[in-house]
């Protein structure tokens, strides 16, 4: 069996809003091999820079395109193949959107591996622990106190015990961020969990000043509070900060997480398996644990990396929650067939063979925009 094509499609929803929010379109490998086997996977990053890493013909041994590095390999072979992508694009790649891409197509290839097997990925990595996770709905701030309130109530209505609020308006002013954080603890109650995501706006002083302005809402972590490359920075204000501090969503694989790790940076360890894929992440959760520090999932994009994070979070052994991105966007809602979200607060982990979840193939062709490896 040998790798025969990789496609990289682009989906776009036809008007995107200037906001925060990874959900507005996607990224789509299909690895397939000359026995007629596919595997799908997705990065999160800028579409079409993925697809300029995936068609990019070869240059010289260290700067070559990722479909030229791997036509005609053994699709089984993730971490040799892994190994080959990272050395054959090490004059454009390391901790870059380069692992981004190969992230989609390691996604795509252990997908592959367990529709071969008939097995789930978590099966193929050791075994999950877990058989489904306590969610939180991930949910940007509203405009104001009252609109993130109201936010709250509405999730918490819906079912979920865990409510994570982020990125902007916060940051323009002290009152405004405290505003904000004491409205979603009104909207959530006393009894949720309150997760709260900075967006990287702070330098380390004044992220220690506001996680102490938010003592009084009891939240369970401070997200992101720093520029992702300061890792002096955490270890300085994870050493002093009331509430445990969350980040790591921003790396591209285990050599952009190697210094959070090494230092002890972080309480929280975040990886998004769109930007890491199955054999960085297993990597990555393997040292974390081993610090004795909590991992969790990234992900605001499509049920591939829904599904896929479930996989990977449930081997974890002391998975505690998962982030469930509550955007409402038809690539978020309707990219599978299955429909992948938490009910009454909890979500499940697929079983089926690879990731356990099958394309809408009439979905794909309404917001095809760009296509390559046919």
């Amino acid at each position: 069996m040998k790798i025969a094509q990789i496609i990289c499609q682009i989906l776009r929803v036809r008007s995107v809003e200037k906001k925060t929010a990874s959900s507005q379109d996607v990224v789509l490998i299909r690895v397939r091999t000359n026995d007629g086997l596919e595997g799908i996977g997705e990065a999160d990053a800028s579409p079409e820079v993925v697809k300029a890493i995936v068609d990019a013909p070869y240059s010289h041994n260290i700067a070559c395109g990722l479909r030229e590095i791997l036509i005609g390999e053994n699709p089984l072979e993730h971490e040799r193949l892994w190994q080959k992508m990272y050395r054959r694009t090490q004059y454009f790649g390391r901790t870059s959107v380069t692992i981004a891409a190969m992230s989609a197509i390691d996604m795509a290839l252990w997908d592959l591996k367990g529709k071969l097997f008939t097995q789930p990925i978590h099966a193929l990595l050791g075994g999950k622990h877990h058989d489904r996770i306590l969610a939180y709905a991930s949910i940007l701030f509203g405009r104001d106190g009252a609109a993130t309130r109201d936010l709250g109530r509405r999730w918490t209505k819906a079912g979920y015990k865990a409510v994570k609020f982020g990125w902007e308006p916060m940051g323009q002013s002290e009152a405004l961020d405290i505003e904000l954080v004491r409205s979603a603890r009104e909207g959530v109650g006393p009894d949720a969990t309150l997760l709260i995501d900075a967006g990287c706006i702070w330098d380390a002083r004044t992220a220690l000043r506001r996680a102490h302005s938010f003592a009084e809402s009891n939240i369970g972590w401070l997200e992101e509070p720093l520029r992702p490359n300061d890792v002096d920075g955490y270890v300085w204000l994870r050493d002093r900060s009331p509430a445990p501090i969350a980040a790591g969503e921003a790396e591209c694989g285990r050599e952009a997480f190697r210094p959070l790790i090494d230092r002890h940076a972080l309480d929280v360890y975040q990886v998004d398996l769109s930007r890491c894929g199955f054999t960085d992440s297993a990597y990555i959760r393997a040292r974390v644990e081993e610090i004795g520090a909590r991992l969790c999932n990234h992900c605001y994009t499509s049920p591939i990396t829904v599904a896929a994070c479930l996989h990977w979070l449930s081997t974890c052994r002391d998975a505690f929650i998962f982030e469930d991105c509550v955007e409402d966007s038809p690539m978020r809602n309707d990219l599978t067939r299955e429909r992948i979200q938490a009910v009454n607060g909890w979500i499940e982990v697929p079983n089926g063979p690879g990731l356990g979840v099958s394309l809408n193939e009439d979905f794909v062709k309404e917001y095809l925009v760009a296509e390559s490896g046919r």
